[in-house]
């Protein structure tokens, strides 16, 4: 067990684990060893650092979804 540490300005990436139906934060170190944490806060606040990520609103929804290029699709 370790002492909490502030998670503000760590890196990570948000993954969502199909066997248990949930989100987790993973974090790698250097010798990309990594650790899951559950997500537990409420409302937290996060900017996103990925250039395929994209934001789409049409007729199927809004949803945060890989680059047009990604997915095969026109811009």
């Amino acid at each position: 067990m370790t002492a909490p540490q502030s998670a503000n300005g760590r890196r990570g990436h948000l993954l969502y684990t199909h066997c248990d139906n949930k989100y987790v934060f993973r974090v790698y170190d250097a010798e990309h060893n990594f650790v899951d944490y559950d997500l537990l806060h409420c409302d937290l606040c996060v900017t996103i650092d990925d250039e395929d990520a994209f934001l789409y609103q049409d007729e199927h929804g809004t949803r945060l979804d890989h680059a047009p290029m990604t997915l095969g699709k026109d811009k």
